[in-house]
């Protein structure tokens, strides 16, 4: 049986077009596709629920998987050639559409030469296309935090992430009446609405 998969970032806007391009390319090759899994989740690990339905439950030895690009399987190289390698092991067939070499059926090749060379291009290209694949990811994190020390550098990493904690409109009044000892600091959170954590953090400020 054949089935597709494909991945996208929670922030990438191709999901269709991946499930079109698997789609076509079946449509064209007179291949009867079964279903297509698909995840938006990152492709820095495996852990995405359904490529582990496909890969753990789904795929037998005969099957046919087919991705468009290596990236959309994994981007990190070593864990996404060790899916390859359990494929191969398991006996299932990996169609990559962005390698055209890994779509020919390498077992209808009588002469066993040709297809050594061929299997031999397959894995130099692979192995290239998941190098490629990790060092986009690595370049992507270094810019990222790249732009965090520069924010830090700034002063304006409280607009990274979590929210800066605001000073309630009665801040300065209630201060100043804890400053003077007039309430106790428990009081004075009470006033403001504040947390212990974030009392102390805004007096710090």
């Amino acid at each position: 049986m054949i089935y597709g998969y494909h991945r996208t970032s929670t922030t990438d806007q191709h999901l269709d077009r991946g499930i079109t391009e698997i789609e076509t390319f079946c449509k064209n090759n007179n291949l009867q596709l079964e279903k297509i899994y698909t995840d938006q989740q990152t492709g820095k690990n495996f852990n995405r629920l359904r490529y582990q339905v496909l890969k753990e439950d789904i795929l037998r030895s005969g099957d046919i998987l087919i991705v468009t690009e290596l990236d959309r399987l994994g981007r990190n190289k070593q864990d996404t050639l060790k899916e390859l390698r359990y494929f191969q092991d398991k006996e299932v067939r990996v169609m990559i559409l962005e390698i055209p070499t890994t779509t020919q059926d390498l077992s209808s090749l009588d002469n066993s030469m040709a297809k050594m060379i061929m299997e031999t291009i397959n894995n130099m290209l692979i192995e290239l296309y998941a190098t490629m694949a990790q060092a986009e990811i690595e370049k992507k994190e270094k810019r990222q935090q790249e732009g965090i020390e520069a924010k830090k550098a700034r002063g304006e990493w409280a607009d990274y992430g979590r929210p800066k904690a605001q000073k309630p409109s009665n801040w300065d009044e209630v201060i100043a009446q804890w400053e003077k000892g007039d309430i106790s600091a428990v009081k004075a959170m009470e006033l403001t609405g504040t947390k212990k954590t974030t009392f102390y953090k805004l007096l710090k400020e």
